[in-house]
């Protein structure tokens, strides 16, 4: 059986998923920072993670992630298995990637990506990487989208879904969260 592709994204209430914590000098701050998920959503992000076996990025977030979860030693565990995973990082750009256990996709990031979902195994999750996730919804490789919707409007930024692109989806959870953040769960209808 083919593993699943599951997008993992922080979204505003206008579908914003660009730049969260404020790393990509975008302008648009630290916009998740006010919210807490707390514990329930410390554990949904558990959950996705040890249901994976691949972490895939676009560049952007891999610049972001290498330098900073290599630092990290927390107690349950999250960044250690992070750290150990498998993960690929898409770019045409990107020369040498440093963080353990990284390789670099380039080229045809879609076909790269359809191998290895043929390979089984575990989930392959992507956090954040707009770019990387538009690149690959219009093939057909996103089965599931967990979104942690925060209570905030940006009114500007880069979407989750590209212009042009239309699909549906079902409703396969949905949580109320900390302080008044949502997560839920969409499956790509086939």
């Amino acid at each position: 059986m083919s593993r699943k592709l599951v997008v993992s994204v922080y979204s505003s209430l206008d579908g914003v998923v660009q730049d969260p914590v404020g790393m990509e000098n975008s302008g648009l701050g630290n916009w998740v920072g006010p919210f807490s998920r707390g514990p329930e959503g410390d554990d949904i992000m558990h959950e996705e993670l040890w249901a994976a076996d691949i972490v895939l990025l676009g560049r952007t977030t891999y610049e972001g992630f290498a330098p900073v979860w290599p630092t990290i030693d927390d107690p349950a565990g999250f960044a250690r298995k992070l750290n150990a995973m498998r993960k690929y990082v898409a770019s045409n750009t990107l020369k040498e990637a440093t963080w353990t256990n990284t390789s670099i996709l380039s080229g045809d990031v879609a076909a790269a990506v359809r191998e290895l979902k043929a390979e089984g195994g575990g989930d392959i999750v992507v956090y954040g990487s707009a770019g990387l996730v538009h690149s690959l919804l219009p093939h057909g490789l996103v089965d599931k989208v967990h979104m942690l919707i925060y209570p905030t409007v940006l009114g500007r930024g880069t979407r989750l879904f590209p212009a042009n692109y239309a699909a549906t989806f079902d409703l396969g959870g949905l949580k109320q969260l900390g302080s008044g953040i949502v997560h839920a769960e969409y499956l790509l209808r086939a």
